[in-house]
């Protein structure tokens, strides 16, 4: 177990062991070159954190680029509509570049310059970790490389425009569902032809050791503000704490604060797509089954002959087959719950929360809302909902125009 000096850092429930296995989920990758790689990424990781110059710097950037703290917000008349528990937000939709991804986007940077590379190779499915990577990498003067499926690039077309705006070589990837697996595959590949220069920035707590870990270090910056900033607004804990999950950095950085508070449900939402009695979902906690994916074992969704299965969300950034090793350790151990919902919630809840609070949420965070909304109605008044709005819906507005009758 590493130390950290610093008052942000993953529970010690939710931290792997020397083969980087959370339970018996994670691992470390079998390819010798990549191996050797990833050591010497996990060994920088880990002295990083520690160095009062990079904190100190962390620190600055959070507040005076990021704008942390992000705010709570108590959604009034959304909880008014929705009827019994009171919901609140954490508005990481407020973060520079519109969502959690920059927390841990400044990390990798700043470690990647650390250890001398020139160059940041990464995936992105809905595209806010690409901005978000490419935003850190225009600030820091690092070359940036972001590989995107063409389904979820036709989908996400704003973030595309950022993308090419903040001077990102942008790949666009079409083999097979041509969404966030195939994007992932993709830089991996590009990685190992650059391996001595690059460094590959994952963008969320999958993959092999160390990037559950290090992801999710820098994503608990959400949890620890959310857990003090709750306090200080209610007097007490919520008892819900609620967040989308895909690979699952916003919810292990909200759950990280709350670890320790047994009477706070931790919730997990995933997309049920079409529904779950159809193959058009991407449900991975709910339908998926042990199995090993891009170098690391997890719960995941499998065809007929054993592979990752195509998989389906209305929202890019959950249309993954696998989920990150620490929320299948925490679904064994039962320190937290994953619940599912459909697009049509999902859409119901995006208008919702636009036309009630003017908070316009990403497709991905919307799955959160609609969990929200349905589990309030069987609550108290007396009691809370804290949901991480993990991003904002600026990217998503002209793909709902073509789903909802205004």
């Amino acid at each position: 177990m590493i130390e950290i000096k610093n008052s942000y850092g993953l529970h010690a429930s939710t931290l792997p062991n020397k083969e980087g296995l959370f339970g018996e989920f994670g691992g470390k990758i079998g390819h010798p070159e990549l191996a050797k790689a990833l050591d010497e990424l996990e060994t920088g990781f880990h002295e990083i954190i520690n160095e009062q110059d990079f904190i100190a710097e962390m620190k600055r950037l959070r507040e005076t680029y990021v704008g942390r703290p992000s705010p709570i917000y108590h959604a009034k008349r959304l909880s008014e509509h929705c009827g019994g528990a009171q919901i609140y937000l954490k508005r990481e939709d407020l973060n520079h570049t519109g969502a959690h991804k920059i927390n841990h986007c400044l990390g990798e940077v700043l470690l990647a310059k650390k250890m001398g590379k020139t160059k940041v190779i990464a995936e992105t499915g809905a595209g806010q970790h690409g901005v978000a990577l490419a935003t850190a990498a225009a600030l820091m003067g690092i070359e940036c490389e972001i590989h995107m499926g063409v389904v979820d690039m036709k989908k996400e077309h704003p973030n595309v425009s950022r993308m090419k705006i903040l001077g990102t070589k942008l790949v666009p990837v079409s083999e097979g569902a041509g969404t966030l697996k195939e994007a992932v595959d993709s830089a991996f590949a590009a990685y190992l032809e650059d391996i001595e220069n690059s460094m590959f920035a994952i963008g969320s707590v999958v993959g092999p050791a160390p990037y559950p870990e290090m992801v999710g270090y820098f994503q608990s910056v959400i949890g620890h503000e959310a857990r003090e900033q709750f306090l200080n607004t209610t007097g007490g804990l919520p008892n819900k704490v609620v967040a989308c999950v895909g690979g699952g950095s916003n919810a292990m950085g909200m759950f990280s604060g709350f670890m320790d508070d047994e009477g706070v449900e931790k919730v997990g939402v995933e997309p049920a797509g079409e529904g779950l009695d159809t193959p058009n979902h991407a449900a991975t906690m709910t339908k998926g089954v042990k199995g090993e994916i891009q170098g690391f074992k997890c719960y995941v969704l499998l065809d007929e002959k054993g592979n990752p299965a195509p998989v389906h969300s209305i929202a890019s950034g959950l249309d993954y087959p696998g989920v990150g090793p620490q929320h299948s350790f925490l679904k064994d151990e039962k320190l937290a719950s994953y619940e599912s919902v459909t697009d049509a919630e999902c859409l119901e809840a995006f208008m919702a929360l636009s036309r009630m609070e003017g908070i316009i949420p990403a497709l991905e965070s919307s799955h959160a809302v609609a969990y929200a909304m349905k589990i309030a109605k069987e609550m108290s008044s007396d009691q809370t909902i804290l949901v991480n709005l993990s991003g904002r819906g600026d990217k998503d507005i002209d793909f709902v125009l073509d789903k909802v009758e205004l």
